[in-house]
This record gives structure tokens, sequence and C-alpha cells, in this order.
């Protein structure tokens, strides 16, 4: 058997031995979430994306608002009675990648959905200090200036294929042929912006209504 002081003058025996005992405690931690209901069902009311807020959801990545803004609160009572209802896993279902973090700069927004109304987040993404005089967020006027079926790196056909993809594995409820084949009908001529409050208005309000 290894002695303690064999391991710790031989560096790539430690090495070796570090690197298996996080693999092995990293994997107890990790694969029993695969297989609890908790975190791989949809909580009551949470639905695939529609056309419009997965567009959205993009601008939302592109323009890097998750830099700034988490999606995440956490089960203390400062975070709740700011925020709202703590995060739970099975709202994150169809979120690829995640919006999680503890890192603001701004406020979370994980229940952001229906707080303010769509003329409030209009002015606040043209000049935010406009409505909160306090803000150091930059100002998004562009969004407003291109058409959501115009913008780089938004191809929704192809997200919503993906996103399927990723719902069939994990054996959960997706998008059907016809809401795929009518994903750039739904945009329409909606900008970049307005999709963006499409997303921003849903967000977190499966739970919003839940006691705390």
């Amino acid at each position: 058997m290894l002695k303690h002081e064999q391991i710790e003058k031989s560096v790539g025996l430690l090495i070796v031995l570090t690197l298996l005992v996080v693999s092995v405690g990293g994997l107890l931690e990790i694969v029993p979430l695969f297989y609890q209901k908790s975190t791989t069902t949809p909580v009551e009311g949470t639905k695939p994306y529609s056309a419009v807020r997965l567009a959205g959801r993009d601008i939302y990545t592109r323009e890097g608002c998750y830099l700034c803004h988490s999606q995440m609160i956490r089960p203390f009572r400062a975070e709740t009675e700011r925020y709202g209802h703590y995060s739970v896993a099975g709202e994150f279902v169809y979120d690829h990648p995640f919006q999680w973090g503890s890192k603001r700069t701004g406020p979370d927004l994980h229940r952001v959905g229906g707080r303010y109304s769509d003329e409030w987040q209009r002015a606040h993404l043209m000049n935010p200090r406009d409505v909160v005089p306090e803000s150091n967020m930059p100002a998004f006027a562009f969004l407003a200036e291109t058409k959501a079926k115009d913008s780089v790196g938004v191809d929704i056909v192809a997200k919503m294929e993906l996103m399927r993809s990723y719902a069939n594995v994990r054996g959960i409820p997706t998008y059907t042929d016809e809401e795929i084949k009518g994903a750039q009908a739904a945009i329409g001529d909606m900008t970049e912006m307005d999709v963006l409050i499409a997303y921003l208005q849903g967000m977190g309000t499966a739970l919003s209504t839940m006691k705390q």
C-alpha cells in the first residue's frame, strides 16, 4: 500500500490520484441529478419557448445581458423578498445554455416577467436612465432598428430543431413540425427589441405566484 509520504513526493502520482478523487466525487454529485424528477421534469406551467421568445433569448445572449444579470434566485430571505420565489431546477429544463450564476452588476431577472409593462421595458432598453436614474446599464436603442428575422446569428428554425433534439434526449415535451415550420411567420416583422421584450416578459412566470 502506498504511503502518504510516497504520494506527496511523486508529483505525477499526486496529480493522477487528485484527478481520480475529483472525478469520482464529481460523478457522485452530478449523475444522480439526471434521475431526479425535480431536476428533469418541467414544473407545472413551464413550456418550451415560443419562436418569438426563443429569438429574444438569442438577442439576450448575443448582447451579453447575462454578464450583468443572473437568472438564479437563491433560497435566502434577502433574495426572495426582493426578487420573488427562489429558482428551482424544473424551470430550466428548456434552457440551453443556462443563465445561472451569482455575479450581479444589475438585478437578477429570473422573476422579471410581468413585473413591468411592455412600454416600461421598451423605455428602459431605449435609455435606462429615463426610468431608473441611477442605472449604469448601456442603452440598447439600436435593437429597435433591426428586424429579428434579419438578426445576425439568429436562425430560429435551426435553433428550434436543436432545442427539440435536447428535449427528445431528456424525454420532455417539445416542438412539433408545424411549430417549427411556422416559426418565421410567428416572428414576422418584429424588431430585435420586440422579441427581447417578449423573452423578458415570460421570464420566471411559472412560479411567480407561489408563496415564499
